[in-house]
């Protein structure tokens, strides 16, 4: 294996991505917030450019073929868990993280027992527009986590623990708090309209790979 510039990328969105959480260990909120963003973003980035360099210095490989999107769904996978955590567990973000989440796994399981036929169920367009969509409301809910953190923290005089406590009760939450507030959480409300849209993009192109599947699936053992 070539250690290209997009070999190199792809292999930095791979790490990035347990990276999110580590944020949340070792830095206090809402610096933690503001750097899980920051490297989500850089890392979201390198999605774009090293597809975009390999094919314009024509350095695909099969490394990268491989594990570009192995680290797109490690990335979306871990980013989902932490934000599901930081938003008192809020069922409008758990029910389309649980559609991502699944179809994420069921596409992963689809291509593992097709093996060598695995080819039918190459990316189309829709599923990297499903991609983008995952990434971009993400990030937003990333950066309405960050905004609630500092509302809740600095503004009502709350100590974190104070805060987390109130998250736990349901007296404050990242999303409909902003109907009660000055709406520094809009990015959290827009963020939720965004990761509904990604997961109606995700659940139809879950469905798209099964039904190209089906005719293998109907075979004989």
């Amino acid at each position: 294996m070539i250690w290209t510039i997009p070999n190199i990328l792809t292999t930095l969105r791979l790490l990035a991505a347990p990276g999110v959480p580590v944020m949340f260990l070792y830095f206090d909120r809402p610096w933690a917030d503001w750097l899980a963003l920051t490297l989500f973003i850089g890392a979201a980035l390198t999605d774009y450019f090293d597809g975009y360099l390999a094919r314009l210095w024509k350095q695909e490989s099969r490394y990268g073929q491989m594990l570009d999107p192995i680290a797109d769904k490690a990335m979306v996978v871990i980013a989902i868990m932490v934000l599901t955590g930081y938003n008192g567990m809020n069922p409008w973000l758990i029910l389309p993280a649980t559609v991502i989440l699944f179809r994420e796994v069921f596409v992963s399981g689809l291509r593992e027992y097709l093996g060598a036929k695995a080819g039918t169920l190459k990316v189309t367009k829709l599923a990297k527009w499903k991609t983008t969509a995952q990434m971009v409301a993400i990030g937003v809910l990333f950066l309405g986590t960050g905004l609630d953190y500092l509302y809740g923290v600095h503004l009502l005089g709350m100590t974190p623990e104070q805060y987390a406590d109130a998250v736990k009760a349901g007296t404050h939450d990242p999303v409909r708090a902003c109907f009660r507030q000055d709406c520094a959480s809009w990015a959290g409300y827009a963020g939720l309209v965004l990761i509904w849209i990604a997961a109606v993009l995700t659940a139809v192109t879950g469905w798209d790979y099964f039904a190209k599947s089906l005719p293998f699936l109907r075979e004989r053992a």
